[in-house]
């Protein structure tokens, strides 16, 4: 029985061994003695001459300028007429602010000088303005409908142009309106 037992862990050595063999002869195999390319090539590079090296550039220096207010405001303060309530309001968010639970129409996906007024369609007093998309696609919109990534509602369709109000980042981290328009497209779109 125990020679059994025994050729099951000979069968489990012979590939590590087998393995451990094959690499020995492999890096045996490399080894070469002969150095002679290798102490000529060295040599070769030594004999070569050094390349001049360029000198640094000359460090330029620039004087400093020391500013004096002589009643002028400091740039590093905020801008006269900015009080601490002021700041505080705009900081808070308080006042117009775009309505973000509002379901996104499919055109304010697209900044607004890709949109482009192609077209007017009217139909007892209500006018619908045809605008092109970059994609290519042509939609109707109606006073009240949004464009642009700005949160833009049209305000007004007319024979040559869009009119419409976005709400933008006033800097402040606050909002304020901002009016823009989309002008009929000429004969080349």
């Amino acid at each position: 029985m125990t020679s059994n037992s025994t050729q099951p862990q000979l069968t489990q050595r012979a590939p590590a061994r087998l393995a451990i063999i094959l690499l020995s002869l492999g890096l045996s195999a490399c080894m070469g003695h002969d150095m002679n390319d290798l102490h000529s090539y060295i040599a070769e590079v030594k004999a070569r001459p050094a390349p001049e090296i360029e000198p640094l550039p000359e460090i330029k220096h620039i004087e400093g300028f020391i500013y004096s207010a002589n009643g002028r405001r400091d740039p590093f303060s905020p801008a006269m007429g900015m009080g601490d309530e002021e700041e505080q309001s705009a900081a808070s968010g308080s006042g117009l602010r775009p309505d973000f639970d509002r379901r996104k129409e499919e055109l304010e996906q697209f900044p607004l000088d890709t949109l482009r007024m192609v077209g007017i369609l009217e139909q007892k007093e209500q006018a619908w303005a045809l605008v092109k998309s970059q994609d290519g696609v042509i939609h109707r919109v109606q006073p009240g409908n949004y464009l642009g990534q700005n949160h833009g509602q049209i305000n007004q369709i007319t024979e040559d142009k869009i009119d419409l109000t976005e709400i933008v980042p006033d800097g402040k981290g606050g909002y304020q309106e901002r009016q823009a328009s989309i002008a009929l497209a000429g004969g080349d779109t």
